[in-house]
C-alpha cells in the first residue's frame, strides 16, 4: 500500500523545503510524476489506518498555509 500527497503551496505560508522536511519526518519520500511525496506502508492500510495517518499529517502541516491532497493506493 502507498499513500501519495500532493502539496499546494502558499507565498504567505511556510518554505516548501520546511514542509518537505516535516513530512519527510512522518516516513514520506519525494517522487516524480503528479504526486509530490510517497509513503510506503509496511503492510496492507485499512481504511481506519488511512484516515489515522491523514489526521497526522494534518497535524504536521496545521499552521502552515499548504493545502493537500492524500490518495491511498494498494
Amino acid at each position: 500500500m502507498k499513500t501519495y500527497i500532493q502539496l499546494m503551496f502558499s507565498s504567505e505560508g511556510a518554505k516548501p523545503s520546511d514542509i518537505f522536511d516535516r513530512l519527510c519526518m512522518l516516513g514520506f519520500k519525494p517522487t516524480r510524476g503528479s504526486q509530490d511525496l510517497v509513503y510506503e506502508w509496511d503492510r496492507n492500510a485499512t481504511v481506519q489506518d488511512a484516515i489515522w495517518f491523514a489526521d497526522k499529517v494534518h497535524a504536521v502541516l496545521e499552521g502552515l498555509g499548504v493545502h493537500f491532497e492524500l490518495e491511498t493506493l494498494e
